[in-house]
């Protein structure tokens, strides 16, 4: 496929997920915004230029992207308006909530901008010339394959879950239950997502560069990032947050912890 033609089929896509629209400015969040007469509606509006988020790969796993910038501290704002306006965790006993088939509003919102940030973002500076050659069957959409991106609809399963200081999540690989692609939103404060390969895969074996695989990658989730897994990264390795004294910790500094907000977004897989 030549460059003309993965612009069109880039332009399509785009299309199709969004109309004609969608180079509106303004970089409001689709689908968050408030209904009538709403509080959320009275918050004062800003208008700034449309920015394009930034993609860059964990280098160490296969299919595993961060955006740092997918929300600006507006939609952050937004985003967990409309998650507490659901009055999920009004009882302090509840810290999760899932949803299946129609999601809310703005959940389907969300994800129409996750499909936008991937279309749309910009890849850290050097990745296209150093990466190439690894991403060569997927030059188009390097972050997330055309047959998950182009899917309907690209999520249908929602999982909204509310940590507060030292509460985290134990090292799992998500159900099978679930397809390929998800799609994890951070909200409030930041912590360190560890990712450690499956065992089987590691056992009396190196990675294609030829050294032994690392025990546990760590990724600094900043509040408004996005985090998407994809192959090796969404089935072959575990993924955990510990919030105990010590594991959070970021370039030599213990993270300030405050209550944390997680959206992750999955497609229930089609029964054979």
């Amino acid at each position: 496929m030549d460059d003309d033609d993965d612009a069109d089929a880039a332009a399509t896509l785009v299309k199709q997920a969004f109309g004609e629209s969608s180079d509106e400015e303004g970089g409001q969040l689709g689908g968050l915004e408030a209904p009538e007469g709403s509080e959320r509606e009275r918050l004062p509006h800003r208008s700034t230029p449309r920015r394009s988020p930034t993609w860059a790969p964990i280098e160490e796993i296969d299919g595993l992207w961060l955006c740092g910038d997918f929300l600006s501290p507006e939609q952050q704002h937004s985003l967990l308006s409309a998650v507490e306006e659901e009055g999920w965790f009004i009882e302090a006993s509840h810290n999760q909530a899932m949803r299946f088939g129609s999601l809310p509003a703005w959940a389907t919102g969300l994800s129409n901008s996750i499909r936008e940030a991937v279309l749309l973002g910009d890849l850290v500076p050097g990745f296209e010339l150093s990466n190439a050659d690894a991403y060569e069957d997927s030059s188009l959409f390097p972050i997330l394959p055309f047959e998950l991106l182009g899917r309907e609809p690209l999520f249908d399963q929602l999982i909204v879950n509310l940590y507060q200081p030292g509460e985290g999540i134990c090292a799992h690989v998500d159900l099978m239950r679930f397809g390929d692609g998800i799609a994890i939103v951070s909200l409030e404060s930041p912590c360190i997502m560890h990712f450690t390969q499956v065992e089987d895969m590691r056992i009396g074996s190196k990675g294609e560069n030829g050294r032994q695989p690392m025990s546990k990658v760590p990724v600094y989730l900043a509040p408004g990032s996005l985090v998407i897994m994809s192959g090796d990264a969404r089935y072959r390795w575990k993924h955990e947050i510990n919030r105990k004294p010590g594991f959070q910790v970021w370039q030599g500094q213990e993270l300030d912890q405050k209550r944390r907000i997680s959206i992750t977004l999955r497609k229930l897989s089609i029964a054979e």
